[in-house]
């Protein structure tokens, strides 16, 4: 038995490139001696293995064959020349909706393209349920698909291509889709892969999800393989390529606050948050947030304040915005901790801050006191989209303890009109000499 998923040896992919219709008809016939076309490796002797429980990246510029190596695994394309060897069942996210039958029924494309990826009836039924759940689109799961919006299309083809718990997950460029709740969704459960020691061989063009999720990276350029490592130096070797010149390092920040997970989430409760005041129905909340805590406080609400004193949860870049939360005590706490984290939608911190560490002079807490607190700061985020969580801690007999903590809320959505690389701007101006 061995420890190796994939293995690519020595594959090519020649294309046959004419020059006008007329001579691939003529050779097809046999009717011309000459040859009438050019050869393109799409692919030019690639290698490589895949071990049980790897992470792998592909990388590449457009064009460099990295679809097309996916293709080969997976049976949709084969090789000129070399050989592909698979051990475990696959499913792959190359193109969602793929095989669907625009006539049928979202529930009938659940059974046939389940049917296509090598599943019973059987196995189908067992697993219906998590892709309903993980699909959300209610009654149109009765509906044909053509009368389906393309955010519904491609929850649906995402569910089912994800929910089929393979051995071997394959995702081509496919992990965000629909509306932001439903990206973090998808981010989680290939998280949840990851963590259950599923093998991965993603291809992606967002360099941070690279350099996050993935153990190696394999590099490619114009069809042929140019590096294979870890993701910092294949990343850097891929920037080159970009630029044709040694570039910096993006670098990720992360500022750690304590309303971060714990490992154990200890009295998770799910959906249990319901708004006492008026403040956050201005904006949607996420229906997948998650809501946990010991009950001493509660989080009666919370808002996010533009400079101009919207409340509202679209702010634009390099203007002041306020987040705001009322705390009701259900028994006394000495020094409570109040805190927000900024995510981005594949679940990276990316800042926060809390009461502690701003020195804030927070008062002891009574049963039945209820405390408003505000963070005012500016937004030097890049345009995008991220996820606002809010939380409630605090030390008791000299134990940490979450109180209430409201992960992954709601949205917040950034608008700029100038973007540099990063996650933050630092202002930088330029001075010719």
């Amino acid at each position: 038995m061995t420890d190796v998923a994939i293995s690519v040896n020595h594959v090519s992919k020649v294309y046959k490139l004419y020059d006008n219709p007329m001579d691939r008809l003529k050779e097809s016939l046999g009717l011309s001696r000459k040859k009438k076309y050019k050869e393109h490796y799409a692919l030019n002797g690639i290698s490589f293995e895949i071990k049980k429980g790897e992470t792998v990246g592909i990388i590449g510029t457009n064009g460099s064959g990295k679809s097309t190596i996916l293709k080969i695994i997976t049976g949709v394309l084969n090789p000129t020349s070399g050989s592909v060897q698979v051990d475990g069942r696959i499913s792959a996210l190359l193109e969602l909706g793929a095989g669907f039958n625009m006539e049928y029924t979202g529930l009938e494309n659940v059974y046939l393209n389940g049917t296509m990826l090598g599943f019973s009836k059987e196995e189908i039924d067992a697993r219906l349920q998590d892709i309903l759940d993980f699909a959300d689109i209610g009654e149109f799961i009765h509906q044909p698909v053509k009368t389906y919006s393309s955010g519904m299309f491609v929850r649906l083809a995402f569910a089912v291509a994800i929910n089929i718990d393979p051995e071997i997950l394959i995702v081509d460029e496919a992990l965000s889709v629909g509306d932001i709740f439903f990206q973090s969704k998808c981010f989680r459960k290939f998280e949840e892969f990851k963590e259950r020691g599923k093998t991965i061989l993603l291809v992606s063009h967002d360099l941070s999800s690279i350099s996050k999720y993935c153990d190696r990276v394999i590099l490619l350029n114009k069809g042929n393989k140019v590096s294979e490592g870890s993701p910092k130096v294949v990343v850097d070797e891929y920037k080159k390529i970009l630029a044709n010149k040694s570039e910096g390092v993006e670098t990720e920040t992360k500022e750690e606050a304590i309303d971060t997970p714990d490992q154990e989430v200890q009295n998770e409760q799910n959906g249990k948050f319901s708004i006492k005041n008026n403040w956050s129905k201005s904006f949607p909340l996420n229906p997948e947030f998650i809501e946990y805590g010991t009950g001493k406080a509660e989080i009666l609400d919370f808002l996010i304040r533009d400079c101009n004193g919207n409340i509202t949860n679209l702010i634009e870049k390099d203007t002041e915005f306020e987040i705001e939360m009322k705390v009701k005590f259900h028994d006394a706490v000495s020094e409570p901790i109040f805190a927000y984290t900024i995510k981005d939608i594949r679940g990276t911190d990316l800042t926060g801050t809390n009461t502690m560490y701003e020195n804030a002079p927070v008062r002891e807490m009574h049963k039945d006191d209820v405390q408003e607190v505000g963070f005012r700061q500016k937004m030097t985020l890049q345009g995008g989209e991220y996820m606002l969580s809010l939380g409630c801690t605090g030390y008791c007999d000299g134990d940490f303890e979450v109180f209430h903590r409201l992960y992954d809320i709601c949205n917040l959505s950034v608008m700029s009109a100038k973007n540099t690389i990063g996650f933050y701007d630092i202002h930088s101006s330029v001075i010719l000499k």
